[in-house]
């Protein structure tokens, strides 16, 4: 990983710790809040390793950005006139309007590239040089499953609000709103994103229920 990358995904974290914390913080309970860092740091960086691992099978390169937002309509003058970062305002805004209730984790986006040299054979008699919408969902969705799985660990192990963290983050990176992983996902593959879809709705029903 590159340094920027690094620092965004660094981030990330940080924006999961301020927004999971607050509520704590606000009641004056500040005895969680290594814990909570902990947390935070399982919940954003393993979906990013697993989209990793995934990408190096398809012999190909993920890189994970803070989401942007640079247009704001279809029409080609609807933009602004520097892509502002949504992924810190809309979750640290939400926070503090809300408290801390409602917690919103959209920090990171991703984007694919092939590899240069990239023979995948394993997709059957054909040879793809290019990355593909299908190929770009199966990415999407490894970080997806694996929130999937963190809910089902650590709720066995225990963990009740790693799980529920976990939940949350799932709910919110099957949203296919701009460039986060669910529009992603749903281009790609609408039937993957219709199962993660469902999920992830049950998830965080079961977590809101904690």
């Amino acid at each position: 990983m590159e340094a920027k990358e690094i620092a965004h995904i660094l981030t990330a974290v940080l924006l999961m710790f301020a927004v999971s914390v607050f509520s704590f913080v606000f009641k004056g309970n500040f005895s969680r809040m290594l814990e909570v860092l902990v947390f935070s740091c399982i919940v954003v960086i393993i979906p990013v390793l697993f989209k990793k691992g995934s990408a190096y099978l398809l012999d190909s390169n993920v890189e994970h950005s803070l989401w942007g937002v640079y247009f704001y309509g279809y029409k080609p003058g609807k933009h602004f006139k520097e892509e502002k970062p949504f992924g810190i305002l809309i979750p640290l805004a939400l926070t503090v309007v809300t408290l801390g209730f409602f917690k919103t984790m959209t920090f990171l986006t991703y984007e694919t590239r092939a590899l240069k040299h990239r023979v995948a054979k394993r997709f059957g008699y054909y040879s793809y040089s290019e990355m593909t919408d299908w190929h770009n969902a199966l990415i999407g969705s490894a970080g997806v499953i694996s929130l999937f799985l963190i809910v089902i660990v650590s709720y066995i192990l225990g963990f009740e609000y790693l799980s529920k963290l976990a939940a949350y983050y799932a709910l919110f990176s099957i949203l296919p709103i701009s460039k986060l992983d669910g529009t992603q996902i749903f281009f790609g593959s609408r039937i993957i994103w219709t199962v993660l879809a469902f999920f992830s709705f049950l998830f965080s029903v079961y977590a809101f229920a904690l």
